[in-house]
């Protein structure tokens, strides 16, 4: 059972790294108080369900409907702006993909040892998480609407409470289902052991060890990612006041609110 619990745990730092993908760790803190939809042509922001300002064509700056006449370095501005929000987008899709990949393999390291390769529990495991990979990658291409604001993420409600507990559904559905054929694999590997509890234990927790070794190395990488995504967010945040101070008619929008922990802090709530 020590495996099992060992996949619990591999599968909770995972829905940890996927809060990464909300701009949200222990250092690094960015909350978004409106929405923003994007898509091929335009970003649009918006406050309690009420459009605020557009950027078309990452140049062109409409509030109210009106097309706002710019300067130059406000053009600039505003291009800056409408480029780097795009620019955050393919990385939220790779942190994401890769933080299911590892959900995936951990399972898979952990079902193989109790059960053997190409068993049937990681056989039905892999294939829902793949599910779910599917629909990550083809919901974050640029051709695709990209909607979210105070309540999450739009469409799927990617990177939500609710998609966290798709991931974790997926495992425990797929284990109460074949909880016979677990305690079988149980009994077995007790056997194996010679009948020695403790034999068994320490092996299970060897083996835990191991998975949370390899896991470990690479939700590592990936919280680096989310920390460095969370960063290039700041800098949007840092974009977005040039625009309030520049631009007249944006003086009144503040849609991000960063704050680091350290240093150079910004807290902007």
């Amino acid at each position: 059972m020590k495996t099992l619990i060992a996949t619990a745990l591999i599968l909770a730092s995972t829905s940890s790294l996927a809060s990464n993908v909300s701009f949200t760790n222990d250092s690094c803190d960015v909350d978004i108080s409106g929405g923003i939809k994007i898509t091929s042509t335009a970003i649009e922001f918006s406050k309690n369900k009420k459009p605020l300002y557009k950027i078309v064509d990452n140049e062109m700056l409409y509030v109210d409907g009106e097309q706002i006449n710019l300067s130059y370095s406000q053009q600039s501005l505003v291009t800056d702006y409408s480029n780097s929000i795009r620019a955050t987008l393919p990385e939220i899709k790779n942190i994401a993909l890769d933080a299911i990949d590892l959900a995936s393999d951990g399972v898979n390291l952990a079902f193989n040892e109790l059960l053997g390769e190409g068993n049937d529990i990681s056989a039905e495991i892999t294939a829902q998480l793949s599910e779910i990979r599917k629909e990550v990658d083809e919901g974050f291409t640029k051709d695709k609407e990209i909607s979210f604001d105070e309540d999450g993420f739009s469409g799927d409600e990617f990177f939500s409470e609710g998609f966290e507990k798709r991931i974790e559904t997926a495992v425990e559905s797929t284990v109460q289902n074949s909880i016979g054929s677990l305690l079988i694999a149980v009994g077995q590997q007790m056997l194996f052991s010679g009948g020695d509890m403790d034999t068994f234990e320490t092996r299970m927790e060897d083996f835990g060890e191991r998975i949370e070794q390899e896991m470990e190395s690479r939700g590592e990488e990936i919280a680096k990612r989310g920390e460095a995504l969370c960063q290039s967010v700041v800098a949007i945040d840092a974009l977005e006041d040039q625009l309030t101070h520049d631009i007249a008619e944006l003086e009144d929008f503040n849609l991000l609110s960063t704050h680091i922990s350290s240093k150079n802090s910004k807290d902007l709530m």
